[in-house]
């Protein structure tokens, strides 16, 4: 469930839901009114999505999101022809719409994508805020409508999957984490309509989850799983399954590990 909030200056516009860590919002409009690019890097299921969905939102701009995977190419950003009706016709990819039409690319871990994608990004990340186009020979300078957000999870990084130092310094960086115990609380009830009461257990199984990070476990708990287990308990599923399901199953496959986690769950949640 998406809890969202009208514009106060434009009630037909919904703000999605989101709690500010610190002075994220107020860095993002700023970065916004100078034309300035941002990384966002953080763990997964922190609320980065979430964020660039409520300041897009918040600023009234049009938002596409592309998620990053091994096959994403510079072509799927920019665009490619295609036949059409029996003609070549040339179809505009996500990032060259947002470059012609105004507002917000978001590419979601970058480090997934393919190298040329970084690539792609460079001139539009510098002083000439420019996409050339080589299939069709065209140049275009992105108005001040376009922006340009990237993010990834600097705990996923290895030699073969980091972030350049070449393009990490074209971009204003804003670090995300977890949200405090009592904020993320509140936020896991709003997002579920759980009450906070039956929340609280859920994270602080999660915090004491994530403290695990690096030893059994890939990755600690995310907001994002949190809210999944508390919306299934709210729909009157078991808490113990909803837990198995929603927080055990999604972190490992190991049946040792499953079995110590389900342990600490038991043992935090009753």
């Amino acid at each position: 469930m998406t809890i969202a909030f009208n514009h106060p200056l434009n009630p037909d516009v919904e703000i999605p839901h989101y709690a500010p860590q610190g002075n994220e919002c107020a860095l993002f409009e700023h970065a916004w009114t100078r034309q300035l690019p941002i990384l966002l890097k953080g763990p997964t299921g922190c609320g980065k999505t979430r964020f660039v969905q409520h300041m897009a939102a918040r600023l009234g701009l049009p938002l596409s999101t592309v998620s990053c995977h091994d096959d994403l190419t510079a072509a799927d950003l920019t665009g490619r022809y295609l036949l059409k009706g029996g003609e070549t016709v040339w179809m505009d990819g996500p990032l060259t719409t947002a470059v012609r039409d105004g507002g917000i690319c978001y590419l979601d871990e970058i480090v997934e994508a393919r190298k040329d994608v970084t690539v792609v990004l460079h001139p539009l990340t510098d002083d000439r805020r420019i996409l050339p186009l080589e299939r069709t020979g065209e140049v275009l300078e992105a108005g001040p409508g376009f922006m340009v957000v990237v993010s990834y999870n600097p705990g996923y990084q290895n030699l073969m999957k980091a972030l350049k130092p070449s393009t990490r310094q074209r971009f204003v960086s804003i670090e995300f984490d977890f949200l405090p115990r009592e904020q993320e609380i509140a936020t896991v009830s709003l997002e579920s309509g759980l009450a906070e009461g039956k929340v609280a257990p859920l994270v602080e199984l999660a915090r004491r989850l994530r403290a695990l990070k690096g030893q059994d476990l890939e990755e600690g708990v995310s907001t994002r799983l949190l809210i999944y287990c508390a919306s299934l308990i709210d729909a009157g599923l078991p808490t113990i399954d909803a837990v198995r399901a929603a927080i055990i199953e999604p972190l490992t496959d190991e049946p040792d590990v499953k079995a110590a986690l389900a342990e600490v769950a038991r043992a935090t949640i009753g």
